[in-house]
């Protein structure tokens, strides 16, 4: 797909006005990201969206504060093909990426990227959206410091890459809402609904990271 074809939003104000352009069923997903309203620690921002995934895209950026400082943050995006994608097996695509650090312990748990992924599939199952061909990655990495930053304390991160197909892209508003609980979740926050993160996989919440960021 050329570039020249792609329309995007991102730049500020956008989110909102890409909803008036673009082919209708894209103007109304748009429309329904922009009607939607996180939990007040999540903070969401237009963002660039990219220009080579598809012919049409909108982008947004999150950050999750608590106690004053950010401890996760991540971004959204909705890509639109009229013609439809194989691949996706639709006309929509979701695209994600939540950041996170972890309590050392926990970074090191050998069952940490299948309770995360299980975190994103219980967010999604909360909001009752509807999805297909979910693909992803779940990566931890862990930090020593030396030299000038010795005296950081050691640190761990997760990161979860993921994408999937929204069945009704009118619902895209709360796909966004799902993962922005995903984000909630890994920054430590305790649910948002009696009931969310209960589930069996679900067994604990990641622990908030203390202590300054290395400079």
């Amino acid at each position: 797909m050329a570039a020249s074809r792609s329309h995007t939003a991102g730049e500020p104000g956008e989110v909102h006005d890409a909803a008036t352009r673009g082919p209708l069923p894209f103007q109304r997903a748009v429309a329904s990201l922009a009607a939607a309203r996180p939990r007040p620690e999540v903070r969401l921002a237009p963002l660039p969206a990219p220009r080579r995934l598809a012919p049409f895209s909108c982008a947004l950026q999150a950050g999750v504060t608590a106690d004053g400082e950010e401890v996760a943050d991540g971004r959204f995006i909705l890509l639109h093909d009229p013609a439809g994608d194989e691949n996706w097996r639709g006309e929509f695509r979701v695209v994600t990426l939540a950041r996170a650090e972890l309590d050392l312990e926990l970074g090191t748990d050998p069952l940490l990227p299948e309770v995360a992924w299980s975190w994103l599939t219980e967010a999604l199952d909360v909001r009752g959206v509807r999805r297909r061909e979910p693909s992803g990655t779940v990566t931890r990495a862990g930090s020593a410091f030396f030299g000038g930053l010795a005296g950081q304390p050691p640190r761990a991160e997760l990161e979860l890459r993921a994408s999937w197909t929204p069945v009704d892209p009118d619902e895209a508003g709360a796909h966004l809402l799902a993962w922005c609980g995903l984000l909630a979740h890994c920054a430590g926050l305790p649910p948002e609904f009696p009931g969310d993160g209960d589930g069996a996989a679900a067994v604990t919440a990641l622990p908030r990271r203390r202590g300054p960021r290395p400079a």
